[in-house]
């Protein structure tokens, strides 16, 4: 999952209108965080937003496909590679990764919650 200099200080530089960017290495990939919410990731020279049933439509409508981080392996995780027409479009690229940021957000808040305990029984 390399990730060469030049393409993340693209991105980098795409993305610097939808918020305060972080990027921070992660297994052989760049790991990306809007306004503090890890929403994207880089790996191998691509860009990847996190989605759930709301955006995920937008990306299965341009055909994109799910980041998978092994071949050998059927992982599929929930981010999506970003068109390059809309990697291209600073503009474009805002609003897609504002909606990967409510995404994590969304994600986030459920975690958060707290679980309801479970009774035990009395088998007595």
């Amino acid at each position: 999952m390399p990730v060469s200099a030049s393409y993340q200080g693209y991105v980098l530089e795409q993305l610097v209108m939808a918020g305060s960017v972080v990027a921070k290495k992660m297994f052989g990939g760049v790991g990306l965080y809007l306004d503090g919410e890890f929403c994207a990731l880089i790996a191998n020279d691509r860009l990847y937003f996190k989605v759930d049933d709301v955006n995920r439509p937008d990306y299965e409508e341009a055909g994109m496909e799910a980041f998978q981080p092994f071949d050998d392996k059927p992982l599929i995780m929930q981010y999506y590679e970003v068109p390059v027409e809309i990697l291209e479009d600073g503009v474009e690229l805002c609003i897609w990764a504002k909606k990967a940021r409510e995404v994590a957000a969304r994600h986030a808040a459920i975690a958060a919650r707290p679980r309801k305990k479970r009774l035990k029984s009395n088998p007595g």
